[in-house]
């Protein structure tokens, strides 16, 4: 089932009959504006042949068993592709919205580097700096662990051990779930090797609390993710109420769709613990293709591959992938959940920006299908 929607709702109410309406077949969903809208224009030139091709490939990655999937393209800072694509609900068989919010997993990490370099902005952290100088608490390595390391998994601070990535255990502070890994040896030397791991961006959200004052989900919702316009964005709390989250499933081995497991992602907020949908996200990378929400030095810093001690480039710069190809570059993360599987991808000279979010652990999508649909909407330019 693909739900096609080309604006938010002015009522929930005349959403839900729409949907009734054409789950029973008495309806056959069509494009629509209401209310404040996004963003997807009509189905006409240049991007009417990029909006098929979206289609398909979306039609085809449900087909793969993916229970409920959305996927939204930018051009300029303008939403010109935005679908959801089967169930965010299958007991209920609630369909995706453009404001089903999804597990972003490792998404989460550009979206704290955002908050650090505010913070680099505002003289309130320094890059170079030991973390101990925002974080005492944190155990001397016997060698210097800058913010910038820890930014660019440089650190030496290990990745998710055993069980972890399914922990039920509810972490009531940062400084709390640090307890998880402080402790342990480093994975090798500070700045010698790139070792990628979630747990150094925990890190960051205590160094980001300590410097702001604030409490990290505070932080982030005050001056992130609100001022970015990013209103279905949040963190994923088990206890609360949050409108329009997605269940979340994964499949069996004999190829069939379950609940995913329980699990409480309070101890890893900043490295993956967020929600949001695919509108939110491809605004947010549109708000960095200039400066604007951030300062010029800020958004090089992001994008700009760091380097061991030997010299050698890493490919990730601080909160992101750097990819370079032939003739364009692509600035990137993926993110990894329990029940959810996501990708955002920013094409700095075309200005396209791409995001897939779903419901699903481990959905078979390649990353390249989803460059392919990004790279049709840059042929729409032309």
């Amino acid at each position: 089932m693909k739900t096609k929607w080309t604006g938010n709702a002015t009522s929930r109410i005349r959403n839900w009959i729409l949907v009734l309406c054409c789950a029973t077949g008495l309806l056959v969903p069509a494009d629509r504006t209401a209310g404040q809208t996004t963003t997807a224009a009509p189905q006409t030139a240049p991007y009417a042949a990029a909006r098929e091709n979206a289609d398909r490939q979306g039609k085809e990655w449900l087909g793969r068993g993916i229970a409920g999937l959305a996927l939204a393209v930018a051009v300029d800072g303008k939403i010109v592709y935005s679908e959801g694509f089967g169930f965010a609900d299958l007991e209920e068989r609630v369909p995706v919205w453009p404001t089903t919010k999804f597990r972003i997993g490792s998404i989460s990490k550009p979206l704290t580097a955002t908050a650090l370099m505010q913070l680099v902005e505002a003289g309130k952290i320094d890059l170079d700096a030991p973390v101990q100088s925002y974080v005492a608490s944190f155990p001397d390595k016997g060698a210097v662990i800058t913010v910038r390391m820890v930014a660019g998994h440089l650190g030496g601070i290990r990745h998710y051990q055993g069980d972890e990535f399914t922990i039920q255990k509810h972490y009531g502070s940062v400084l709390e779930g640090l307890k998880i890994f402080e402790n342990d040896p480093l994975v090798s030397p500070p700045g010698t090797k790139f070792n990628y791991s979630s747990y150094g961006y925990n890190l960051l959200s205590a160094v980001i609390e300590s410097a702001s004052g604030e409490d990290f989900l505070s932080y982030m919702q005050g001056h992130v993710f609100t001022p970015m316009g990013l209103v279905h964005t949040v963190a994923d709390q088990n206890v609360q109420i949050v409108e329009q989250r997605s269940r979340f499933y994964e499949l069996a081995k004999d190829g069939h769709q379950e609940n995913a497991p329980y699990v409480d992602n309070s101890y890893k907020w900043a490295g993956g613990g967020f929600l949001s949908t695919a509108e939110d996200l491809v605004r947010f990378g549109s708000s960095l293709l200039q400066p604007g929400f951030l300062k010029a030095d800020s958004l090089k810093q992001l994008f700009t591959s760091q380097k061991t001690t030997s010299g050698e480039p890493t490919g990730y710069g601080v909160g992101w992938g750097i990819q370079s190809g032939p003739g364009q570059i692509i600035y990137e993360h993926a993110g990894g959940s329990v029940g959810g599987t996501s990708q955002l991808l920013i094409y700095p000279q075309t200005r396209v920006v791409i995001a897939l979010v779903t419901n699903l652990s481990n959905a078979d999508w390649k990353r390249e299908e989803v460059e392919a649909v990004a790279e049709r909407f840059t042929a729409g330019q032309k």
